[in-house]
């Protein structure tokens, strides 16, 4: 299901767009907008797990958003998507979901039905090839890659060697050669990232890798502090989701232990939470229907 479509005159800071399911939507950016704004503009991009984040995140004027693609139940990814249905919203696909060429094309299909605005992917080049050749935005990934961090010395910054920041140099350029259009660049020494960013024509999103990015990305739950910890060093928890959970958690706990202890007292039901009838009634019926015996 894409994101919902709007037919009227559009306020003046969005724009009109068709999407590749053909509807007609608003939007604050569109590929094009960010690649202009290359240099020029810093965004701001989350990473939402649900519709109510998304929608917050689009009340206060974040610029971009990515949502996580869920393969078996693609529909609770689109209800994030079309929480925002003005923003800018990137699926952001699992690494092991596709096999070939014809599956990248398949899915990235179906995640651009479903209101999106590109897809974010760490697949090979093959797959991001195909992908772009047929139209879709595609971001790719550089950097710490997480699921590939076998290969990088487990979850560590990757580009403090001159080999390591040469072959993220030759990363940007491969994706330029493949058609993708942006790259999320994670744990990157900043002044690496810094001339990176200007040696490429990629849009460059930066995760924990300074202000050199064209893009400032954080997930959600790192903003809002949901979850135990520990958080990465990148992060800045800006509130303590994961103590408001706990503290309701014991206030559920609070409210159904007396609720039973009000039912064992016998003050629950109390006059208040009872509907009365007529004694005449209660009378006819007793009349009509004495007990057995």
């Amino acid at each position: 299901m894409e994101k919902q479509s709007e037919t009227s005159s559009p306020p003046q800071d969005l724009k009109r767009v068709v999407t590749m399911a053909g509807g007609v939507c608003l939007r604050n950016y569109t590929v094009r907008d960010i690649r202009d704004l290359k240099g020029k503009k810093q965004l701001t991009q989350i990473l939402a797990f649900t519709p109510d984040e998304a929608a917050a995140a689009e009340a206060a004027g974040i610029d971009l958003i990515n949502v996580r693609w869920n393969p078996l139940d693609p529909r609770e990814s689109f209800a994030i998507c079309n929480a925002a249905p003005h923003t800018f919203t990137t699926f952001c696909m699992p690494l092991t979901l596709c096999t070939s060429e014809q599956e990248a094309l398949r899915i990235g299909f179906q995640a651009m039905e479903g209101g999106g605005d590109g897809i974010y992917c760490a697949w090979s080049l093959q797959f991001i090839e195909a992908m772009a050749k047929a139209g879709i935005p595609v971001q790719g990934h550089a950097g710490l890659v997480p699921r590939r961090s076998t290969w990088t010395g487990g979850l560590r910054a990757v580009g403090k060697t001159i080999s390591e920041a040469e072959k993220i140099y030759q990363d940007f350029k491969d994706l330029e050669q493949a058609g993708a259009w942006s790259v999320e660049c994670e744990v990157i020494p900043h002044r690496i990232m810094n001339e990176l960013t200007k040696r490429t024509s990629l849009v460059t999103v930066s995760l924990g890798s300074g202000v050199g990015g064209d893009v400032q990305f954080l997930f959600a739950q790192d903003i809002l502090g949901d979850g135990p910890g520990p958080f990465p060093r990148h992060a800045k928890i800006y509130r303590d989701f994961h103590k408001m959970r706990q503290d309701m958690q014991k206030e559920r706990i609070a409210a159904f232990s007396e609720f039973a202890a009000d039912i064992r007292s016998g003050e629950y039901p109390a006059p208040e939470n009872i509907v009365e009838i007529d004694d005449a009634v209660i009378e006819e019926f007793l009349a009509r229907h004495p007990l057995p015996g």
